[in-house]
Formats: structure tokens, sequence, C-alpha cells
């Protein structure tokens, strides 16, 4: 089940607009003074994100998104390993609920009853299987999708099919950085999903980056 409805907008529009304000611009502080562009479509964030993680700016996220969703009667947090366990955890802290992180890679350990969708990677070029134990993601509770990254909204669409699998209820996807000039964000629109990304970027290349404020 999804819940897409307008009710769920209604709480969106009481959240402290400043406070989003601060996170954003704190975020892309570091992103401008300690990520570095490769080329037009990837930017390398491992000083602060995902190689090295600065704590204490995933935890002003964290609770920049537990305080755009608190309301939205999230039960559990879900993300991907490994990049959007940071910022997923820190909002998982903030709420009060379960973190669950979906596999890329299946080992012997992981076993029982899963489910699984196939996943093409942006950066990588690559196909995986995300996996999750249906055990971790019972029907009817209410999961909040937290991502380091939206590019194309390939990783996004594999948990919305998963969480649909699993008959969960998706409120809501928060996201640390947006490329907003690729294709995922308007695919996420067009389904009518709340999407909360901090960073919006509209254009990186050799002359610099730029923000959708």
């Amino acid at each position: 089940m999804d819940c897409y409805e307008p009710v769920l907008n209604a709480f969106i529009l009481l959240y402290n607009a400043k406070e989003r304000r601060i996170a954003m611009k704190e975020l892309q502080e570091a992103i401008l003074t300690r990520g570095k562009v490769i080329n037009q479509d990837v930017l390398l964030v491992d000083t602060f994100l995902n190689h090295q993680v600065d704590p204490a700016l995933m935890h002003n996220i964290g609770e920049t998104f537990a305080s755009f969703f608190r309301n939205g009667g999230v039960q559990r947090i879900l993300t991907i390993e490994s990049s959007g366990i940071a910022p997923a955890a820190f909002t998982a802290y903030e709420l009060g609920v379960p973190l669950v992180i979906m596999k890329k890679q299946i080992s012997k350990i992981l076993t029982g009853d899963l489910m699984q969708t196939t996943v093409r990677s942006f950066t990588k070029g690559t196909e995986y299987q995300l996996t999750v134990k249906r055990d971790f993601l019972p029907a009817g509770e209410r999961v909040l999708f937290i991502d380091d990254y939206l590019a194309s909204g390939e990783a996004a669409f594999g948990a919305i099919n998963l969480v649909r699998e699993a008959n969960a209820t998706l409120c809501g996807i928060g996201i640390v950085i947006e490329k907003s000039f690729q294709s995922g964000r308007a695919r996420l629109d067009e389904l009518g999903i709340p999407v909360l990304s901090l960073a919006r970027v509209s254009h990186m290349g050799a002359d610099g980056i730029e923000f959708i404020d």
C-alpha cells in the first residue's frame, strides 16, 4: 500500500522551514568545500558522507528528516547499504524506530524468506539484486526511505517495489543529495510521493556546482 494522499501533505506544510534552510545551507557548504566534481554526472562526497562520515553533519541531517516526517506515523526507516546508512541511522534514532538496511549482495548468512528486486546502479553501470528479509518489512507498517543520492531514481524505485511486495506503506522519501538535472525526481513526482531532498544540484561541472534553493 502507498500513502500518497493529499492528507499526507498536510503535515509537510507544518514543517519548520527555517530549520530546513539551515540544514540545507550546512550541507551545501560541505558539498562546495569538501566535495569533488568528477564529471557532469558524478559528485564525490567521500570526505563526509560515505567513505569518511561527518557525524555532526549526519546528526543534523537526521534531525531534519525526522522533523519533516515526524507526524507521518513512520514505524521504520529503510535504506540501502552502504552510503545511505549514516543519514538513515540518525533519522531512525531521532524518530525512535528501527532501521532496516537492504542488501546489495547475497551472503551465506542471508537466508529465510527474502524479497528481491533488480536495480541498476547509475554510478557503476551494473545491476544488483536489492534484498531484504520479509520479517524486517512487516505488512501494514509505515516506512520512510532514506538514501544518500537521487539520480535516475533506480534505487528509490527498487525500494518502492519491495515495500509494495511486503504490503507495507511508503510514507515518503528523504534524500541527502538530489541531482535535479537527472530524471529521478520527476519520476517520483509522477507517483505523488512526498520527497524531501536537502541539497538539490541543478548543475555541476568544471565551472562549479549550482543548487536549487
